[in-house]
């Protein structure tokens, strides 16, 4: 496993990658053995095509604001340079990779995403964690009190921030957006928010095997079966974009 994660996320103009929607924001922070670097990667994208309303009202972003904005062909070789190499820490992983890969292919580029980087869904680990339970980037930072407050609406590059400390908390490291070691006294921040797990960074991250998680699977379909839909266990894993 690569040392450096790159923390990712996305805002597009609509939910169905199938469907043509485009990417409209990249937003990427870096860590180095757990620790956030301050390197970033952010930029706004020019589609192919205008943005649903019901998108505008989850990021804000409107066509006019991304009318002079690089097309994605544009990024692509500074994004891919950024990323290269790293372990991607995504929440709903399918979801990015799926849309970045199509802007590739679109954009005759010949690789994907999996060829470059390795890829870990911060949710599939929360749900593994706090099964039964909602694990959307909201939920997870409310159960971790994490203040995203300044969160009013979506966006790629502080979704990204916020899902950094959610994935240090999930998987036991430090869950500080401090840069480097830290240098806070105890009579500093005494309203903050953020736990802090000192000397936890080294702390071995136990996932379930293959068995296990086919066992789970075959356990939730048995429910859905059951309930003739999805089970409530499923339905409380609705990931936000």
């Amino acid at each position: 496993m690569s040392q450096r994660q790159i923390v990712l996320d996305t805002e597009t103009t609509g939910l169905e990658v199938n469907e043509g929607h485009n990417i409209i924001e990249i937003g990427c922070v870096e860590m180095v053995k757990r620790k956030l670097t301050g390197n970033t990667y952010h930029q706004y994208i020019k589609p192919d095509r205008d943005i649903d309303a019901e998108a505008i009202e989850v990021h804000g972003i409107t066509n006019e604001y991304l009318a002079d904005k690089p097309r994605f062909a544009e990024v692509a070789d500074a994004f891919l340079e950024f990323v290269r190499g790293a372990e991607l820490i995504i929440h709903n992983a399918a979801f990015d990779v799926g849309f970045l890969d199509k802007e590739l292919e679109r954009n005759g580029y010949a690789e994907r995403i999996a060829e470059i980087c390795t890829v870990t869904d911060s949710l599939l680990l929360a749900r593994r964690k706090h099964p039964g339970q909602k694990n959307n980037l909201d939920a997870l930072c409310r159960r971790y009190e994490i203040d995203n407050s300044h969160r009013e609406l979506h966006g790629a590059l502080l979704d990204s921030e916020i899902l950094a400390d959610v994935y240090l908390a999930l998987t036991g490291g430090q869950t500080s957006l401090q840069l480097g070691h830290g240098d806070h006294s105890d009579d500093e921040g005494g309203d903050e928010p953020i736990r802090r797990v000192e000397g936890a960074a080294d702390l071995p991250i136990i996932t379930a095997g293959q068995a296990e998680l086919e066992a789970h699977e075959a356990f939730l379909n048995l429910l859905d079966k059951k309930v003739g839909g999805a089970c409530l266990w499923r339905q409380g894993d609705t990931a936000t974009e």
